[in-house]
């Protein structure tokens, strides 16, 4: 993963993703257009319901509050460059998800602990929302659990280091 931040404008991430049977949670980013330009292989998105292929020299632009996500089904990697419109805080929801990551404090399938989720909600609310739960209960649990998350000394976002050894 390498993340450019262009300004307030615009935040660029160049992903590399395997093959996997694997989704994402459908999600919207609030106030965000967001996509990708592939570079090679293929990807997967489901965009409001509908499905579309991406290969390479393709690109896919997702409006904001748009319920999207995708995924890899191919036999290659693809490799991409997915962008968010303006940036906002979006790099340190992905800095925070990959330092769980190399921590290795996901669950299986890459899902966010709990208590880890209420932490997150208050940070990142105006970057990115799942769209199952419902929005409205996701923010009552993550009043409900906050204070046992910080009581636990989970906070919300966390610093990748992508040159520190896994745990």
């Amino acid at each position: 993963m390498r993340i450019a931040r262009l300004g307030d404008d615009e935040l660029r991430i160049e992903s590399v993703n395997p093959p996997t049977t694997e989704r994402e949670p459908e999600h919207v980013h609030p106030g965000q257009e967001s996509g990708a330009e592939v570079r090679s292989g293929a990807l997967v998105f489901e965009i409001g319901g509908e499905r579309r292929r991406v290969g390479p020299g393709e690109s896919v632009v997702i409006p904001p509050n748009t319920p999207h996500r995708f995924w890899n089904e191919s036999e290659e990697v693809a490799h991409s460059v997915q962008f968010f419109r303006p940036a906002l805080d979006i790099a340190a929801f992905f800095e925070t998800y990959f330092e769980l990551a190399r921590r290795r404090e996901l669950k299986e399938g890459g899902d966010i602990p709990l208590t880890r989720v209420a932490a997150m909600v208050p940070e990142f609310r105006d970057e990115i929302r799942l769209t199952r739960p419902p929005w409205p209960v996701v923010r009552a649990m993550s009043a409900l659990l906050w204070p046992v998350a910080r009581l636990r000394g989970v906070r919300g976002r966390l610093e990748y280091d992508a040159d520190a050894p896994a745990p």
